[in-house]
């Protein structure tokens, strides 16, 4: 195995500054705002511009680290392990082995693209799925890339054929390594443009205002901006209408041109034991999730699409996600009727099937009866205080009763060998695929009340990430919670029952 010493592109120092400061932005404006902009002389050209200098001297310092950053980080291949060495004042160094390696993740950015150069994230099953991969080589070359990937695969290949005869590991390595990519699903530039209209993009540039309004609320005109908005208001409210519906409009825009970028080109292909995911536009990625870590299939029915026939897949991934997360959108946008196909080529013992089995219906009046019993006081402090157009607060009663029944009509289960399936709604309608040997864990609640009607809550958690994914039926029959409970408990456990 090689132990030449490589180095990371130069571009890595640029990025290094970039990401610096873009960390530091905040501090940094409010030096610049707070002293920068005063227009008053105090005779001293160095006090004048202090927030200048001060921010400059932070630019050049964020240079220096970010050159000796790049400096000092090294890696190579040695025993079997992918060893790292890196560190700004301290030297450190990290080893792992190519055996707990189980995906290099793929960026490519801005910065990356015009010199064919990629960022590689090393994923592990003990990562983090907080943005935290195991390892992270910022910028190297493509073929510095596919160096790693034969290092790897050539460990792992070379340690499988090591009890086989000398004359058939050199046909298993020659076979293993003409890697077969199938390729099993792409979104079309249509579903793209529906999915970037119905996302959720628009909550995510509020809610970046916000932040961003909270840290400089003292530095905003808001008596100007209230001047200026209340003779606006003169005009008439057909024209501050427009005005509201046209700025909504724009956010509207933002959020489809966001999504349109990130999910540009998304495609999903199978490469032996591994699902490919590569999208984006300005910032190419691919992510690599092993079959072996994926511990649900989800189908999720958004209402919006819903009406349209489309849903989207999620798979849950144990251990790490990098910047991804757990949750993983393998399919993002699908018709509900294409499903199966592409679904059956990555997962072929899949059983696809409709939950046939519902709730009864004397579960119906657990659905909504807490919600009204706790909104009941509210609806009545509201009715009192803002009378009498605190009466309208009594529309919230059916609102809360119809999406109670809403939720208990889409409530179904399945029991389908070592399979359950089970179907359930916040707001979007989610059918779980949950295998027996991925369940972390079963429960089933049931308190006087349920006891009283004979129905039962089943809860049944699987590893997603560094947490858990917990899919829950509330209020089904009793004896079909304790049967589901029945199918998931160890064989040996019945026997010492039994016995």
């Amino acid at each position: 195995m090689s132990e030449t010493r490589y180095k990371l592109h130069w571009i890595t120092a640029v990025i290094q500054v970039l990401k610096t400061v873009k960390e530091m932005i905040l501090p940094l404006l409010v030096i610049v705002f707070a002293n920068g902009l005063n227009s008053s002389s105090s005779g001293v050209w160095y006090l004048d511009y202090l927030s200048f200098i001060i921010f400059g001297a932070f630019i050049i310092v964020f240079a220096i680290t970010g050159i000796i950053k790049w400096k000092r980080f090294e890696y190579w291949f040695e025993d079997d392990e992918l060893r790292i060495e890196y560190g700004l004042f301290v030297k450190k160094k990290r080893y792992i082995p190519f055996d707990r390696i189980q995906s290099l993740d793929y960026t490519e950015g801005i910065l990356h693209r015009p010199l064919k150069l990629v960022k590689v994230k090393v994923e592990t099953a003990g990562s983090s799925s907080l943005k935290k991969s195991e390892a992270e080589l910022t910028a190297i070359t493509k073929e510095a890339a596919q160096i790693i990937e034969h290092e790897i695969a050539a460990a792992k290949m070379t340690k499988k054929a090591v009890s086989l005869e000398e004359g058939t590991v050199v046909e298993g390595i020659e076979a293993e390594e003409q890697s077969q990519v199938k390729s099993i699903f792409t979104m079309s530039v249509k579903d793209l443009l529906i999915l970037a209209t119905t996302s959720g993009g628009i909550g995510i540039i509020l809610s970046g205002a916000g932040i961003f309004l909270s840290q400089f609320a003292e530095m905003i005109p808001f008596e100007w901006m209230y001047e200026e908005v209340s003779g606006f208001i003169k005009f008439g409210l057909l024209f501050v209408a427009i005005a509201v519906f046209f700025g909504f409009f724009v956010v509207w825009l933002l959020s489809v041109g966001m999504t349109f970028l990130s999910y540009y080109g998304f495609s999903v292909s199978l490469d032996q034991q591994d699902i490919v995911i590569t999208r984006g536009l300005l910032e190419k990625k691919r992510m690599t999730v092993p079959l072996n870590r994926v511990q649900s299939i989800r189908v999720i029915e958004n209402p919006f699409r819903q009406i349209f026939g489309y849903a989207a897949v999620a798979i849950d991934s144990a251990g790490g996600g990098g910047a991804e997360g757990a949750k993983i959108n393998l399919f993002p946008l699908v018709r509900k009727k294409d499903i199966n196909g592409p679904l059956k080529e990555i997962f072929p013992d899949l059983i696809l099937v409709e939950p046939t089995r519902k709730l009864p219906a004397r579960s119906r009046r657990f659905y909504y009866r807490i919600d009204f019993l706790w909104m009941v006081p509210a609806i009545g402090a509201m009715a009192y205080f803002f009378f009498p157009y605190g009466l309208l607060s009594l529309l919230i009663v059916p609102v809360i009763i119809f999406y109670g029944l809403w939720q208990h009509r889409s409530g179904a289960y399945e029991l389908s060998g070592n399979q359950l399936t089970l179907r359930f709604r916040g707001f979007s309608l989610q059918t779980a695929f949950l295998m027996r040997k991925r369940i972390q864990s079963m429960e089933v609640k049931q308190n006087y009340f349920h006891k009283r009607r004979q129905v039962a809550s089943v809860t049944a958690a699987i590893k997603s990430g560094i947490g858990t994914f917990r899919a829950q039926v509330l209020h089904m029959e009793e004896a079909e919670a304790e049967r589901i409970l029945s199918w998931y408990e160890p064989k040996t456990e019945k026997k010492g029952r039994q016995e």
